[in-house]
């Protein structure tokens, strides 16, 4: 009898845009080697506070290269991608929506989570608030009142609380955070050594 490989976790926030760039390719590198991808969105404000760390945008002279890598790596990789206004930019009502949707269609919750992506880094649209996050959703045929009712509610505020809580107790400190049957890798340039990883089964 053959065991079921567990799901790559993928830890990414949705305010971050090597998160994006990981999540436009994660799926497609994993389904290769017949895994699966359980998407976990978090919060890097409670993990840059854990770390000591600070949104690198905002880091003296990191900064400025990363504002030049971006663009550079999303062409590299063939990926729309633009720096938005605001950035960065709260994240907490597009990870509750995803974590109440996963609860009951992980496929719609995957496809309303790249849509929120997009929305930031491609159209350049800022997905801090809950209508814009309802909006988006609708697009994909979810109950914009149900959504609604569900953003507000303290049991999916908790949800969302426990998994950040959660990543921090496994060590996951930024985003993208992949990990591939208990190894971590971190970035969005570390794709081809994961996909490396899951071909050999590892080094």
């Amino acid at each position: 009898m053959t065991t079921a490989k567990k799901p790559i976790d993928f830890y990414f926030d949705f305010s971050s845009p090597y998160g994006y760039l990981a999540a436009m390719r994660i799926d497609a590198v994993a389904a290769k080697y017949g895994r699966n991808v359980a998407w976990r969105p978090i919060l890097l404000g409670p993990a840059f506070k854990a770390s000591g760390n600070a949104p690198l945008i905002s880091q003296p002279l990191k900064g400025d290269y990363a504002r030049r890598d971006l663009p550079r790596t999303a062409a590299f990789m063939g990926i729309p991608f633009g720096l938005p206004t605001p950035f960065p930019t709260g994240t907490q009502n597009a990870a509750r929506a995803f974590y109440w949707l996963n609860d009951r269609d992980p496929v719609i919750a995957k496809t309303v989570a790249i849509s929120l992506l997009q929305t930031y880094f491609v159209e350049g649209r800022d997905i801090t608030s809950p209508e814009i996050v309802v909006e988006i959703a609708s697009q994909h045929n979810v109950d914009s009142a149900e959504l609604s009712a569900a953003l507000a509610d303290p049991v999916v505020k908790d949800r969302l609380k426990k998994e950040v809580e959660a990543s921090l107790a496994l060590g996951v400190f930024g985003s993208p955070y992949i990990v591939v049957d208990g190894e971590a890798f971190w970035g969005a340039d570390r794709l081809a050594q994961i996909e490396a990883w899951l071909k050999t089964g590892g080094w």
